[in-house]
Parts: structure tokens; sequence; C-alpha cells
């Protein structure tokens, strides 16, 4: 048994630089690459492109070495900070998800000039150390991080993919981190006898080292089949089976050395030669002779790069039961590649060896193929996991592949980065396709962190979460018809022009049809009106009050000005608003007493399902609404708000609020809110041309749940949303290969051009669902129980 540190091959760590006991520096990175299932063909390409050129840059001998680790953590909840019911509830339900986490490391070594190679037969841990006078000398360092620096920002120059270089304590935690296969700096032997130990963990080592292993076809990319459509192809990277899609812990290994193209040249011209010479012999000969020349030809005519290749996947278990599971995934994902997988015995002590961090320069040439630079970029992994948003304000989605919850800005962040100019959103997904439930859980999220939101619904999707969040519910049914107050003014208010124009713009949709002529003077007179009756300080303010002002006080007025029926019927007007009046046919509606204090109330649900087709009451309605997120827009200073309107946008626009739409999509931006419209029919959006002009081209956001049962005209909905042809897979893909273990559906977010699971707790599914039998059993329960937030409780701990 041996000290590690006395065989260590590593000298030690300087100037943010690995040197070993051969000779060989290696300066250390951090790369991040783009989040898996988000890349487009062209993007492959780019960064394969990127890899190829910055390879050239390299001087002969230096070696490339990316280290790709895969460890299987568990998401931790967050309770320490104040959460309520919906979030404990969050953080319960997804506390100890597993998922696997990803870092890669890119590793430059530089190999000393009369460095003799390596192979499996012979042990570096026998060899005795020289330093080379090369290494020594200070201008051969900076030449050498000259190069990488270049190198690096090849890479960094794609858009795609970025580099930190590490530290002297970064590099010593990764050398630790890589002896011992874990995070959790605890010592653990290392022992060779049989097979490959490092404590408790069980190790199998997987090759790709020789040409008749590889897949005989390779690319930037591949077809992932479980997301591709007969007419859609959804691509992802060529070795992504062995990174992010190998379901175990493991390290891909990718190794590149950089060769003396004319030197290889010449001697395989050699090999050339004898082969010709004894092709008679044998017609093996003959075929290697071709194939040999064939190299030489695309080498030399087309000016390609000559590397050394090595791959390999190091993956372990705590358990020795479990060594057969590993073997058959990584098997299996080798196979997927079109390559077939190697278990490295002979020389898996040497292999490891050669994958300490610093130490590529040990890597057995035996262990390598040569090949062009072009086909070995192929191998290289270049897909991430997804990445949380370092913003502070956002909302809970899942990655795609284990569900581990992510924390995504759909507001503010993009806007930062110049990616949006507002943060409308247009949401679109047909029934049964989860879009109630995003809906819900963005609105959640958004009210949560000290948004104000205004809902126009259509269907009562939102009667749970507004009943939990004890915010305004506004429906009609005739035992309690739908009433609102927009004369009053509460005592935080003040009767602004804003607001005389508001209730202006009220009583005029009150008094004249939509083809009526609105006079100069009838806008004077009821200016004057208005004015004159807060003037008067009535006791409470409302409609019934304001109709007792104009049939006496202000009826004198217009009498002592001489005011003519032709500038300004009054006596019309009251008439036509008499049933608005205390005991006429809708005096309940603008005389409210209660849930007056609309601006200060931050979640207000107006369901509409009742009154949608009623001719006079749906436009006092719509109009009370706008106003009121209008009003919220101006007068809330500092504080986000967050209009939704749901598949109530269509009678909307049919009652002459098309104007109203237009101008908050348009206005929104500049004052700290947000429009939202969501819809579900394919022809709605083709024929509207309010959709067409105010909404999709005012909201940057477009957000699409399951489009299959579109797919055939999916082309349509493309060119209306101006998506480009690299997001049809995505969109596409959606809930096409769901996990069987969770509930959950898909949504696509363009711009972030990503897909994300909407994945929710018992408790918010309970609050969210708009199926009726489980709205109607959290209703019973809620009356008896005494409340939404017990009755949830009461069903979840009984199921």
């Amino acid at each position: 048994m041996k000290q590690l540190s006395d065989i260590l091959p590593l000298y030690g760590v300087e100037h943010d630089m690995l040197l070993s006991k051969m000779g060989a520096i290696t300066i250390c990175y951090r790369l991040q690459l783009p989040e898996i299932f988000t890349i487009s063909d062209p993007d492959y390409e780019t960064i394969h492109q990127s890899w190829v050129k910055a390879l050239k840059l390299l001087p002969v001998g230096c070696v490339i070495h990316k280290q790709d680790w895969y460890l299987q953590q568990q998401y931790d909840g967050d309770f320490e900070r104040d959460l309520n019911f919906l979030e404990r509830s969050s953080e319960c339900f997804f506390h100890e998800r597993p998922y696997l986490d990803h870092n890669c490391y890119l590793l430059i070594t530089l190999k000393p000039a009369d460095c003799k190679p390596v192979n499996s037969y012979f042990s570096t841990l026998l060899r005795k150390h020289l330093v080379p006078t090369q290494t020594k000398d200070p201008a051969f360092i900076k030449m050498f991080e000259g190069v990488c620096a270049q190198f690096i920002k090849v890479l960094s120059d794609s858009g795609l993919m970025s580099c930190e270089r590490l530290g002297n304590t970064q590099i010593v935690a990764l050398v630790n981190r890589y002896l011992i296969l874990s995070d959790d700096g605890v010592l653990r032997d290392l022992s060779f006898e049989s097979g490959i130990r490092i404590g408790e963990k069980y190790c199998e080592l997987f090759t790709l080292a020789d040409t008749e292993d590889l897949p005989t076809h390779c690319g930037p990319r591949i077809d992932y089949e479980k997301y591709s459509m007969d007419c859609v192809r959804f691509p992802v990277g060529f070795s992504a089976a062995l990174g992010q899609l190998l379901p175990c812990d493991h390290i891909f290994s990718q190794y590149l050395v950089v060769e003396d193209t004319g030197g290889v040249q010449t001697e395989l011209e050699r090999k050339r030669r004898k082969l010709q010479s004894l092709s008679a012999y044998s017609r093996g000969n003959a075929f290697a002779k071709e194939a040999v020349s064939l190299f030489l030809n695309e080498s030399v005519v087309e000016g390609k790069q000559i590397v050394s290749a090595h791959f390999n996947v190091l993956a372990w278990t705590d358990e020795a039961a479990r060594l057969s599971m590993i073997r058959d995934l990584c098997s299996s994902a080798f196979a997927k590649l079109g390559a077939t997988a190697r278990i490295e015995t002979l020389g898996a002590p040497q292999l490891f060896w050669s994958g300490i961090p610093g130490n590529a320069g040990d890597l057995p040439v035996n262990e390598t193929f040569l090949t062009f630079s072009g086909q070995a970029c192929c191998l290289l992994n270049v897909e991430t996991n997804y990445i949380s948003s370092i913003s502070p304000f956002g909302i809970r989605l899942g990655d795609r592949i284990s569900g581990r919850p992510l924390h995504i800005d759909l507001s503010d962040e993009p806007m930062k980065h110049g990616i949006t100019t507002n943060r409308n959103k247009i949401i679109i997904g047909p029934s049964g396709s989860g879009k109630s439930f995003f809906t819900n859980h963005l609105t959640r999220s958004y009210h949560a962190q000290g948004t104000h939101v205004v809902i126009v619904d259509v269907g009562h999707s939102y009667k749970g979460l507004c009943e939990l969040t004890r915010g305004y519910y506004f429906t009609f049914s005739e035992d309690e018809p739908i009433s609102f107050n927009p004369f009053y003014v509460g005592q935080d208010e003040t009767l602004d022009i804003e607001k005389k124009e508001s209730v202006k713009t009220l009583l005029v949709a009150l008094w004249k049809k939509d083809d009526e002529r609105f006079t100069r003077s009838e806008y004077v007179a009821l200016s004057n009106a208005l004015q004159l009756y807060y003037d008067s300080r009535p006791g409470f303010p409302c409609f019934n009050s304001f109709y007792e002002f104009l049939q006496t006080e202000f009826v004198a007025v217009l009498e002592r000005d001489k005011v003519k029926d032709r500038d300004f019927d009054v006596a019309n007007f009251l008439y036509v608003l008499r049933p608005y009046y205390r005991g006429g046919e809708f005096d309940y509606l603008l005389n409210a007493t209660a849930n007056l204090d609309l601006l200060q109330q931050p979640f207000i649900v107006f369901e509409l399902d009742n009154i949608k087709d009623h001719p006079i009451l749906f436009p006092v309605v719509t109009i009370i609404i706008m106003d009121v997120f209008i009003s919220k827009m101006r007068k809330l200073k500092g504080v986000r708000k967050q209009m939704l309107i749901e598949e109530a946008w269509k009678a909307v626009a049919k009652n002459g609020m098309a104007e109203y739409i237009k101008y908050l999509f348009k206005t929104a931006r500049k004052h700290f809110a947000e429009a939202i419209v969501v819809t579900q029919e394919i022809e709605d959006i083709l024929s509207s041309e309010i959709i067409k002009q105010a909404i999709v081209n005012n909201a940057d956001y477009k957000i699409l749940l399951d489009q299959r049962k579109y797919q055939n005209r999916f082309s349509e909905i493309q060119q209306l949303l101006g998506l480009p042809d690299s997001e049809v897979p995505k969109i596409l893909s959606m809930n096409k290969a769901n996990d069987p273990l969770h509930r959950y559906k898909e949504v696509y977010i363009w711009p972030l051009r990503k897909v994300y699971r909407v994945e929710v707790s018992a408790e918010e599914y309970l609050t969210y669902t708009t199926e009726e039998a489980e709205k109607l059993a959290v209703s019973n329960a809620a009356a008896i129980f005494g409340g939404m937030e017990a009755a949830i409780k009461s069903i979840v701990s009984s199921t």
C-alpha cells in the first residue's frame, strides 16, 4: 500500500496553473454550455465549428481534456423563509426530488517537447520525474497562456458557451474531487485490485478508443426519437446519451491530442506503401491500403487537422449489486450513438490516472485513435442541464428530464438583457392542454411576490385561487347580482382628470349607442355635472346620489345658464339612465356599498360567464374592469401590475372595447404592468384583427401549450407569432414523452426558447383544478371546515 501523496503525478498548483511531475502545464476552466433541448440545428453547427477552429490555434502536443461531471443530487426545499400555504406545499412536494447535476471542466495541457509517449503497459507511477528546462522558462509559460486565451475567445465568440478560469483553490478542489469522486471531502482508499474501487464506490470504465468501436456516422447533432415526429425531427447533441441522458453518477472524459499533421502524414504514407506491397497477399491489406489513401487524400486536399482522440465514461455506484445495471445503462448509451462500449480492465488504472486533472499528458497512446478534428469534435458533449434565473422575481417551473424545480423570470431579466421590450404575454393552448393550470400558477406566483392581479374570466377557472388569496370575486347570479361603484372615491384617492374621464366614458356608454353621435356640448355638460357633484360633497358617492343631484341641483344649473336641449338633453339623459337608479331594473349595478377599495385590493377576479352575452350589463362591466386596471396602472407607483384576460377577450372586443385592449397592450410597459391574453382556438387568432395588430405585435412573450392538435396547421400559428423554424420541433414535442411517474403538462415560452414542466403539489392542484367533481369536493369541504386552506389540507391528508 502506498500513500497517494507519494505517487501523485502532480507537482503543485501555482499562478492558477497545474504542473505535473513530468513538466506538463495545465490551465483549467469551468465551461458553461447551452441547456439541453434548447439548441437548434444551426446552433449545433456553430458550436462544432467553434471547437474545430479553436483546435487549430493549439501547438503540437497540446492535450484538450474535457471532463463532464454528472452527480445525482436531491433538491433541498427552502423552509427557512416566510412561506404561504401554497409555497410551503410546493417546497414539500419537490423536497428531495432527484436530479443529475452537471459541471463541465476544460483542461488544456501542454506537454514538454521531449516528452515520451505513454502506453497502457507502462505506468507512470514507476517513472522518475525530472522537470524539463522548457517548463521553467517564463516566456514559454506566457506563450502558453496567450494561446489558451485565444482558444477560449474563439469558443466564447460563438455566443453559446462561456468560460471561467479556475484559481488555485478551485483547481485543488477539482483534483481532490476526482480522487474521491465526491464533494463531501471524505478521504477514501483507492484500489485497482479488482476493477476500480474508491472507498465504498464501485466503478466501471467504458472506453471508446478503437476505430472498430466508433459509430459509422457522426455529426454535430442526432435525432432524439422520444421527441421526434415523422414530419419534424428533434435535435440533440450527438453525445448527449453519454451526458445528461445517462441517469447515473458518471464522468464523461473527452481527450483530443493535437498531432503534428505533417509527421502523421509521412508516417501514414510509409504505412500505405507497406500495405500496397502486401496487398497481393491479402484482401485485408488492400482494403487497409485504400482506407489509408482516402484518409491521406482528405487530409492533404482539404487541409484537415489530425488529432488523436480518446473518450471514456467512468460510472459508479455505492452498491455492488447495481453494477450490472450500470453496465446496461452505459452499454445502451453507447449503442444510441451507433458505437460499441468496451469495458476497460487492463488499462483501467492508467486511464483513471490520466484522468486526474492536470495529468492528461499521461494518456496512454495505445488507447487513442487518429482522426480529423471535425469528426472528433462531434463526440464532445455540448449541453448542460436547465439553469435557474438569478433574478429575485419569477415563477417555479421544472426541467424536462427530472422535473427539478427552477426559478424562471418571465418579466424583468429578459428586459434587462434586451431580449424583450415589454412584459406582455399571449398564451395559446387548446382545451385540456393545462392552460388554466399554468395561468393559475403564474398569477399565484406573481401575487405572492407583491403583484396586483386583475383577471377577466369566463368559466370560473380562478375561483379557488381567489378564495385562497382572500381576493374580490365578482360574478353574476340571480341571488347575488354583480355590483360596482365607479363613483366611489376612497380616502387615498383624489378626483383627478382620469377618474372623471372614466366615469364620463361609463355614462356615455349607458346613454348612447355605438352609432350615436356624442357632441362637444354634451361632453362639457357631463364634465360640469361631475365636477359640481363631487364639489357638493355627497354623503356616500354612488349612482343613486349622482342621479338625484342631476334631477335637482344640476337641472337648476342648466336652467340658470340657459342650456338648450339640443346642446344637452338632460331629460333624455335621465330617462335613459333611470333603470340604474333606485328601484330600476339594474339598480344594483352601480351602487355597491362593499368591495369598494379596488385600487388597493391586490387580487380581483371578474367572472363574466353569465353576462358575456347580455347587451346591457356586459359593456358596462367591461368599462368598469378596464377603468379599475388603468387606475391601478397610473396610481400604484412602483407596484407591479398584471391584467389577465381569459377567453372573455372575444366578447370584450365585440362590444366596442377593442380600443381599451390596444391601449392596455401599448402602455402597460410604462407603468410597471403587463397585459396577458389567453385563447385556445386557432381560428380566434387567425380571424381577429385585434389579436393580430394589438396583442401579437405588443406581446413579446408567446407562451404555447400542447399544440399537437394543430400540428398540420401549425405553420399558420408560427407565421402569425413570428416564430422561427428552429422552434417548431420544441413546440410540437410537448407532452410527447412525459414521465409516467409524475403528473404534469409542458409549456413552451418564447423568447426563452425552452419547454418547461408545469408540475404542482397536490395542494396547488386542488386550488387550480377546473374539473367539476374536484371543484365541488373542495367547495363542500370548505363549507365543512370553514375555508379553502383547511378543506384542501383535509382532502390531501385523506388521499
